[in-house]
């Protein structure tokens, strides 16, 4: 028997708020290009992830918690 989530698409929109609401936190008043710049995304991608209009990918998530200096537990809590 497998892990099988009853409702994938209530989870993929949970993980995208998660991690929009935490870089909106940690873009606090920065803008989108000086927050963008700091974690090595474009300002258009960032404002796409935080309007969770954009899918991200293992890499990236991995490249924006490197950047933040951050663990993924940070961003994707109970």
């Amino acid at each position: 028997m497998g892990c099988s989530p009853a409702h994938p698409v209530g989870v993929r929109y949970q993980l995208r708020k998660q991690l929009a609401e935490f870089l909106k936190r940690k873009r606090g008043d920065q803008t989108f290009q000086q927050f963008a710049r700091k974690i090595g995304l474009s300002d258009s991608t960032l404002q796409r992830i935080e309007m969770m209009e954009q899918n991200v990918t293992i890499d990236t998530l991995q490249h924006i918690v490197d950047r933040l200096r951050c663990k993924v537990a940070d961003i994707f809590r109970d």
